[in-house]
């Protein structure tokens, strides 16, 4: 008899889970179901590559088809569950609701972005989560770069020129790094921004920045950040902001028309609608073997689970990374196909390899296999870290062919705002219908 194995997202640990799946299920013995909200797999740690344009968008995603040999993929956004039915909820692609019946389940979900409760920040500021966050905050700085061109003086320029981050993670840090990059190696085709300036300033709530690495490596990219002239805030939060001023905790009012909200990430909502235990963290609670709690056929990995993190005696969760995510998917494939037969699942025994944070001009932080690296052999240890797990050789081509262009030619500067977004043709209809026949026009 065959076994349905639902498996609910497709970020790193669904995928990795599904693949692994495949290897050590027989055909059929099981049908694998990936249930995702795109088709795609977003390659997030290089997401800042692709806002300051060092990468092409369509080389830091992978899609799920091409990396999958028998699973079945389902383009649909999960809704609900009811675990005593073993049923999972989902909203097809195209309207459609339905219920999937599941022997074995594996929630990875993932997270969103965490937005706090400040007067105008979801109103006014930009998020940096997703490959159309990192897209639409690219088109926003060259779209600024164009306004501030045409404006007639440093005041009114420097609305636009300013950029202001808050959170100083790995999406704050890098992502500042990356578009100040950008933004420099762009400014010469604009005489009078370039003769007004740019404002970079990272604002950051706990006492020093990236507290995911040692402090001595946080100290130092804060001295490379602040020596290319950026603004570090520690112990600074954003009070409130409105479409042309960011006001400090410190008090400062800062005219601006660019915030980026990088605060940290939560599981996704919909995991409180599964009807399993959540811990104070929002999280599904699980045991070492990635088990959900109660529950002897749901498992639950990445962002939206408490994994105890085998690195802290599993006395916190494991933190919301890529490289734990996919340990945690391939773990719980084993789990999933040993349950199947009889046979007795394993813990996670994965520790942290490495940490790697880029910082643009070639200069990186990090920490691997317990050296510390910074500057150039720290970035050139990231790229070659990223190169090694993007998944397929082709991508991984791709890859390193973006940048070894961006290394020879710089990046382009096109703001592509209407990408995806296409006039209707009812539009030129209308403006056309008068002064054409529509038999001519026909023909």
């Amino acid at each position: 008899m065959s076994n349905d194995v639902v498996i609910a997202g497709g970020g790193f640990g669904g995928l990795y889970a599904a693949r692994r799946l495949e290897r050590r299920l027989p055909r059929h013995s099981a049908r694998i179901l990936l249930v995702a909200d795109v088709n795609f797999l977003l390659y997030s740690p290089l997401l800042p590559g692709a806002a300051a344009g060092s990468l092409e968008p369509r080389h830091v995603v992978v899609p799920l088809r091409e990396q999958l040999d028998w699973a079945d993929v389902r383009l649909a956004r999960v809704t609900g569950a009811d675990p005593e039915l073993n049923e999972l909820r989902v909203h097809t692609v195209d309207g459609r609701d339905e219920t999937l019946r599941y022997d074995q389940l594996v929630i990875a979900l993932g997270s969103v972005s965490r937005v706090l409760p400040v007067p105008g920040l979801a109103q006014h500021a930009m998020g940096f989560k997703t490959l159309a966050d990192a897209i639409a905050l690219r088109n926003r700085v060259l779209w600024n770069l164009e306004v501030a061109e045409s404006l007639p003086n440093d005041d009114e320029r420097r609305e636009y020129l300013t950029y202001v981050f808050v959170g100083a993670g790995y999406a704050g840090l890098e992502g500042i790094a990356e578009l100040q990059d950008y933004v420099a190696d762009t400014l010469d085709r604009y005489p009078r921004c370039r003769l007004t300036g740019t404002r970079w300033i990272l604002v950051e709530a706990e006492d020093r920045v990236m507290p995911e690495i040692p402090a001595s490596l946080a100290a130092f990219a804060t001295r490379e950040l602040r020596g290319r002239g950026m603004e570090i805030r520690p112990g600074t939060r954003l009070d409130r902001m409105d479409e042309r001023t960011a006001v400090l905790s410190t008090g400062e009012q800062v005219a601006t028309r660019n915030v980026c909200w990088t605060a940290g990430v939560r599981p996704t909502p919909v995991v409180r609608e599964l009807g399993l235990p959540i811990g104070p963290d929002g999280r599904l609670e699980v045991d070492s073997h990635m088990r959900v709690a109660g529950r002897q056929n749901v498992w639950a990995i990445g962002d939206a689970a408490a994994v105890p993190d085998p690195a802290q005696r599993r006395k916190r969760a494991c933190p919301p990374t890529a490289q734990h995510a996919i340990r945690q998917g391939r773990v719980v494939a084993d789990n999933v196909a040993n349950t199947l037969r009889g046979q007795r699942t394993r813990p996670l025994r994965y520790r942290t390899l490495g940490v790697f944070v880029d910082m643009g001009q070639h200069k990186a932080v990090a920490t691997m296999l317990g050296l510390r690296l910074r500057g150039f052999p720290a970035w050139f240890a990231a790229r070659t870290y990223h190169l090694a797990m993007m998944p397929g050789l082709a991508r991984k081509l791709r890859l390193g062919l973006d940048w070894g262009v961006g290394l020879l030619f710089g990046r382009a500067s096109a703001e592509l705002g209407q990408l995806g977004h296409p006039d209707p043709l009812e539009r030129h209809l209308e403006a056309s219908a008068e002064s054409e026949d529509p038999a001519v026009a026909e023909r």
